[in-house]
């Protein structure tokens, strides 16, 4: 009959703390997107590795990133001209474009295509950087269209072709991924040849936020604990 106890103690004990951390794991797992889109119709200077710099500084509720995506509305210029990044208020750093097409492989001076209106995401298919190597689509205006993998080539611009070929992505958007998102985030733009301009007309950032689990939600979960053992303790003195 002890043993008999022993045995229900153990498996409410299971059962109880399963059923909380279930709670306790769904309150947590509640996701919260919030989408900005910034108008800015300025020039990108032509030839100039000042670039364009953007700083915004943002307001989002509901915790830490979990996941982040970018937009870009470019026209005009040249696309294997570009260089871009993005980052965040507390840690992260992101490079959207590198000298598209630029490789050893390749022409040295990258893809000659006019202009971007594209969402850049880590879980899309294909890398920007070898988009023609991909199925890919322009529209009227002659901008790339789709959603594509980040560059992410973490080199400098002004880089031999060699070491774009050479060089695996590592600078994306998951290193956003367990920051708090308040605060200044700034997107860069530059042209590093002479040519043709680039003018961007807006870029949108979309952040998905995961709340941290809070000091109530953990209180009541050790009180739950507290009460289910002494529910079973006092069954246990009856048996």
């Amino acid at each position: 009959q002890g043993d008999w106890s022993s045995d229900v103690c153990s498996s409410d004990l299971l059962g109880i703390t399963a059923g909380l951390m279930v709670w306790a794991g769904a309150a947590w797992a509640q996701t919260s997107e919030t989408n900005f889109t910034f108008s800015v119709n300025q020039l990108v200077p032509d030839a100039n590795v000042n670039g364009l710099f953007m700083t915004t500084n943002l307001s989002i509720t509901g915790g830490t990133i979990s996941d982040v995506t970018v937009s870009l509305d470019i026209t005009g210029g040249y696309n294997g001209d570009l260089y871009g990044f993005l980052s965040g208020p507390n840690g992260g750093f992101a490079v959207l474009l590198n000298r598209v097409g630029v490789s050893n492989n390749a022409s040295s001076f990258g893809y000659g295509n006019h202009g971007f209106d594209i969402v850049l995401s880590d879980s899309a298919a294909n890398d920007v950087h070898y988009y023609q190597s991909a199925s890919y689509l322009l529209n009227g205006n002659g901008q790339l269209t789709g959603t594509w993998v980040p560059d992410g080539r973490n080199i400098g611009p002004q880089s031999a072709p060699s070491l774009f070929g050479s060089t695996a992505p590592s600078a994306l958007l998951s290193s956003f991924n367990g920051t708090d998102p308040n605060g200044g985030w700034t997107l860069f733009l530059a042209d590093l040849s002479v040519g043709s301009q680039s003018q961007l007309l807006s870029w949108s950032l979309d952040v998905t936020t995961v709340p941290e689990p809070s000091v109530w939600a953990f209180g009541i979960m050790g009180l739950g604990l507290l009460a289910g053992m002494g529910k079973i303790s006092g069954r246990s003195k009856t048996k």
